[in-house]
């Protein structure tokens, strides 16, 4: 076990602090949980209540302006039909089927239509029924018309013993009195009534000033039949507003009750739902609010168990994290020493290539001086001879180019901000790595445009970002297509800003998106271990960043990666060496390897 400086063990040194921490995070978060859950609760429950009282209130108070909008239409339909038309009028049969089917049509709620004398004889009738001639002065409808003028009948019987209502206006001309009644088909009417849904057990129902059902109730009340609920007390009170309580059923069962009067007529419209069901959301909310402070308790603990631990281990892992960067660090410094080591193999190596590159001079001086002397004759022995001297002179040079560019990559020096022409320099970095893009079976494009400026950076640092970059490209495209269907390119132009971007593309694997924003990060890679540092696009954002530029990145899973590098301009009169309407060597070509 590893042990703190004073030899106390490491987990002793966290143990006095995981135990501070927990009882913190518990009893913090729980007191003022407890203390708003409480009070929350209580307005919450008195919130609810009122708002479902408030809620069956203002349904009754919806459904009694319904009902009474439909009497009160049916009514004036009626009175339409009175004034606009005499009793002369009205006896005319064809007239007064006409008169008929026009207020059918204004409301199909009219059964049959009628006309009766001041002695209550039914003198015209159209309906379903034979009712011409009965005498209907005795029936207390008609009593109430002639003294009121206006009547809307309880549900009764009558003469052919089905459950209907009536509405009768009284219409008086010179010399003669008469009644317009009219049957109001009560299936209309019962499910106008009936159209209350609250929750599940919710009913609306109409009761008259004796109990009576004039409309069926759902839950068991036939029409016409007495009210079991008895609630004499609130219809000998006839109170205008809506009444709501709560009592129990004949049946024994709680119910939320809601009543009120209806305005054209001394019914009572009721409407009841189980308490239960009423005040669901209430008992639903206290049951829940309980589940709450169980389980908001126990994850309370929970998490302060676990963010505790959390911590300890964080401040055990950033430990670990300052011994693994160590270890890091040292394997970047192998890497730099690598790096000059490869530099001094390669001086050491152009030492020899020097020497032959001499030897071969020798040789095709000696061997041009016989030929010319005509010491040797043509033959095909002299042919392969010349051939071999050519392959070995490119071989040398091929050889001289390639320890020279490592010799510039590796040479130490201090920064020099230089005015460097990108038309020039970047066919020289992809020369570096064009064989090795072409035996992998990557295409190799660069194109730079003509109106490219010159940049102020310093050419060995410029060298060392864009070499990463290529590398980089050259890996993701491998892995992604093997050595067949690569593409590589770099691109430089002006940008809008003033600016000189650099951009450079692949084709290959593709970054993920969680992945992208941690590419610049020191020390990330997605290489397997032993394969990358980590520190190769830091280093070069850093390099970038110092040369007053930017760099950014593009990418899409599957689909490729691009580079964008922005570097500053050299002001025209600082560009020497170009010639107006010259272009240095490549410029604005496009090159494939």
């Amino acid at each position: 076990m590893r042990k703190t400086p004073n030899g106390a063990p490491e987990q002793e040194k966290y143990f006095g602090m995981r135990r501070m921490v927990f009882f913190i995070m518990i009893l913090v978060p729980l007191i003022p949980f407890v203390f708003v859950l409480g009070i929350g609760y209580y307005y919450f429950t008195g919130s609810l209540e009122t708002k479902s009282l408030a809620t069956v209130q203002r349904i009754v108070e919806d459904h009694r302006q319904m009902i009474d909008n439909f009497l009160k239409e049916r009514r004036a339909n009626l009175e339409f039909v009175a004034n606009s038309f005499t009793y002369k009028d009205l006896t005319e049969p064809e007239k007064f089927y006409q008169v008929f089917t026009h207020l059918q049509r204004s409301s199909n709620a009219f059964l049959d239509l009628g006309v009766f004398d001041e002695e209550g004889i039914h003198v015209m009738y159209q309906g379903p029924y034979r009712l011409v001639g009965r005498d209907y002065g005795k029936e207390e409808w008609f009593g109430h018309v002639l003294k009121e003028g206006y009547y809307i009948s309880d549900v009764f019987l009558g003469f052919r013993r089905i459950p209907h209502f009536v509405i009768a206006i009284k219409k008086e001309e010179p010399g003669k009195t008469w009644v317009l009644r009219a049957t109001i088909d009560s299936y209309i009417f019962n499910e106008l009534v009936e159209k209350v849904r609250i929750g599940k057990t919710g009913e609306a129902y109409i009761l008259n000033v004796r109990g009576i059902f004039q409309t069926p109730r759902r839950s068991g009340g036939s029409l016409l039949d007495k009210d079991p609920d008895n609630l004499e007390e609130l219809r000998s009170k006839h109170q205008p507003g809506v009444w709501t309580f709560i009592r129990k059923d004949a049946r024994g069962d709680e119910y939320l009750f809601a009543t009120t009067w209806l305005l054209d007529k001394e019914w009572m419209l009721v409407v009841r739902q189980e308490t239960a069901d009423a005040l669901q959301s209430l008992r639903s909310a206290t049951t829940l609010i309980i589940i709450i402070m169980i389980l908001g308790g126990i994850t309370i603990g929970f998490l302060a168990h676990f963010y505790t631990g959390q911590i300890i281990r964080r401040m055990q892992r950033i430990d670990t994290e300052k011994q693994q960067l160590g270890q890091q660090l040292v394997r970047a410094t192998r890497l730099a020493e690598l790096g000059q080591m490869a530099a001094g193999f390669a001086h050491e190596i152009n030492n020899p290539l020097q020497i032959m590159k001499s030897d071969y001079a020798l040789i095709e001086a000696v061997f041009s001086s016989m030929k010319k002397n005509g010491e040797l004759k043509d033959s095909k022995d002299i042919r392969d001879l010349e051939a071999t001297l050519a392959q070995l002179k490119l071989q040398i040079e091929r050889c001289a180019k390639i320890t020279q560019a490592i010799l510039k990559f590796g040479r130490k020096s201090e920064p020099s901000v230089k005015d460097v022409d990108l038309a020039a320099f970047i066919p020289d970095l992809t020369s570096m790595v064009a064989k090795k893009a072409s035996v992998q079976g990557i295409k190799l494009k660069e194109e730079i445009s003509a109106k490219t400026a010159f940049v102020q950076v310093d050419p060995s640092q410029l060298q060392q970002v864009l070499l990463n970059l290529f590398n980089n490209a050259i890996d993701a495209i491998t892995e992604r297509h093997g050595y067949e269907g690569g593409e590589l390119s770099v691109v430089a132009a002006p940008d809008q800003d003033g600016m000189v971007q650099i951009s450079v593309t692949d084709n290959g694997a593709g970054i993920s998106p969680e992945n992208l924003k941690k590419v610049f990060t020191p020390f990330f890679t997605t290489k397997p271990p032993g394969q990358g540092t980590g520190l190769g696009l830091s280093v070069c954002y850093g390099i970038v960043d110092d040369m007053g530029g930017t760099m950014e990145v593009s990418s899409e899973k599957g689909v490729g990666t691009t580079f964008t590098v922005r570097l500053p301009a050299s002001k025209p009169s600082q560009v020497q060496g170009r010639s107006k309407g010259s272009l240095p060597p490549n410029q604005n070509q496009k090159f494939a390897f």
